[in-house]
């Protein structure tokens, strides 16, 4: 009996916090006015995609104690954009990236709960953590957070949360001057939880929202953040685009899902990708090169750099060899404000070593083929049955996509590649859900295991 085709998960993400963004293109616009956003929402809404993602960005980053240029600043706060786009969509999920290290379990709760009822059951949210006191100094006495304790507030931040989502029943009548019906059960909106990171007590005053509770998102590769992700979250974002090595972080996660009593199917993996598309693939490739060339200039490949050797790498000519000085991750940082994105700093340039050694690559060559996450390059078949195969494989469940070109860059692949999807039977051609949950296919919020700690 053959496999039945998977319907692929298509997220749209609007870049901006780094390298990734050419804002120096022409067709180009604001990160910040509202029409961007609107137009990159409309567009993927138009494509059927699930949902539209906002990163976040907390603070200002530095290099050696300066603010440095290598960023796009002045984004705005992530949930009135995705409010303000409940109004301007109508099926498209409302995704954003909100740290659960410096915030508190019922105004966010509440925020979000809110946003599922304005959007009509879109919202969801991307939980994220932080150890750095760097960007703790906006937000937290002492602004140091230990990185072990980090899942322990991050799951009983998440446990609450669901305590108060749930703290409604479905049924239960909500006040409203039109029909005289007031909620006369003090036990409505009641919770309590008592643990190490937090200790509350109150009524939720948010009425059970249209999902029951928002889709989570999340991400983890280390084991202890695998049983998070796989214990709490609706979906993960998976850093993995090989496809061994993706199939076998899908196999692990649902195998983990499981064994935290959950459906194994309850659980999307979904990793970021970004394209560039051509009408010959030889045109495409040629594209890529100068796109990739942009995003990576000389001195944006130092600073790339420069997050692993944590060093001041600013004499080293772009244009020649690799850094000859071993790492020095122990020294004081060179880079604030930006995630370390590799565990062993002496491993990871080892292996880069190797890599320049073995293509013959100089260091802002490397820095291109190391962070350039430009997955899908070629023409709109070819991408189309890229997609499709890396999906039907169990590599993921679908994909986030970006461009370079902000908001305009996903125009192109809704127009040339999501038909050619749909004409596969791989992506809708309209959407048959009320919800996120339901056009992801997931569980209603109620059913889902509780927060793993």
């Amino acid at each position: 009996m053959s496999k039945p085709r998977k319907q692929i998960i298509l997220g749209a993400y609007l870049g901006g916090v780094n390298h990734h963004t050419v804002w120096s293109d022409p067709a180009a616009r604001s990160q910040i006015t509202f029409s961007s956003f609107q137009h990159l929402a409309q567009t993927a809404e138009r494509g059927k995609f699930d949902f539209f993602f906002l990163a976040e960005g907390l603070i200002l980053r530095e290099r050696l104690g300066l603010i440095f240029d290598q960023d796009i600043v002045g984004r705005p706060d992530t949930l009135p954009v995705l409010a303000a786009l409940a109004g301007v969509t109508e099926h498209l999920g409302l995704v954003g990236t909100i740290n659960a290290t410096f915030n508190e379990p019922y105004e966010l709760a509440r925020q979000l709960s809110s946003l599922d009822h304005l959007s009509g059951g879109r919202a969801g949210w991307n939980v994220v953590t932080s150890f750095d006191a760097f960007t703790g100094q906006n937000f937290r006495r002492g602004g140091f957070l230990h990185r072990d304790d980090r899942y322990v507030r991050a799951g009983e931040f998440l446990t609450i949360a669901r305590k108060l989502w749930d703290s409604w029943a479905a049924d239960a009548v909500v006040a409203d001057s039109g029909s005289g019906q007031f909620v006369r059960d003090d036990a409505v909106g009641a919770f309590g939880h008592h643990g190490e990171q937090f200790d509350v007590t109150g009524h939720f005053n948010v009425p059970r929202s249209p999902q029951g509770r928002p889709v989570i998102l999340q991400a983890g590769v280390s084991p202890q953040g695998r049983d998070f992700a796989a214990g709490s979250a609706d979906a993960i974002f998976s850093p993995y685009r090989q496809l061994a090595e993706a199939q076998e972080f899908y196999r692990d996660i649902r195998a983990r899902a499981v064994r935290q009593g959950r459906p194994a199917d309850s659980v999307k993996l979904l990793p970021s990708a970004s394209f560039v598309l051509g009408a010959t693939e030889a045109e495409a490739v040629e594209r890529h090169r100068e796109i990739a060339r942009t995003q990576v200039s000389g001195s944006t490949a130092q600073i790339l750099l420069e997050t692993v050797w944590n060093r001041d790498l600013s004499g080293y000519d772009p244009d020649g060899p690799l850094p000859d000085v071993d790492p020095d991750p122990d020294g004081p940082l060179v880079i604030q404000g930006r995630a370390r994105l590799h565990q062993d700093p002496h491993e990871t340039v080892a292996t880069w070593r190797a890599l320049a050694e073995a293509n013959n690559y100089s260091l802002r060559e490397l820095a291109i083929h190391v962070f350039s996450h430009t997955e899908f390059v070629g023409t709109p078949h070819q991408i189309a049955e890229r997609i499709d195969s890396f999906v039907q494989n169990d590599g993921s469940d679908g994909f986030i996509l970006g461009s370079h070109l902000t908001p305009t860059g996903l125009d192109e692949f809704v127009d040339k590649v999501v038909p050619l999807l749909q004409e596969r039977g791989s992506l809708r051609t309209e959407y048959t859900g009320t919800t996120l949950r339901d056009n992801l296919g997931l569980p209603a919020g109620a059913t889902l295991a509780s927060a793993a700690a």
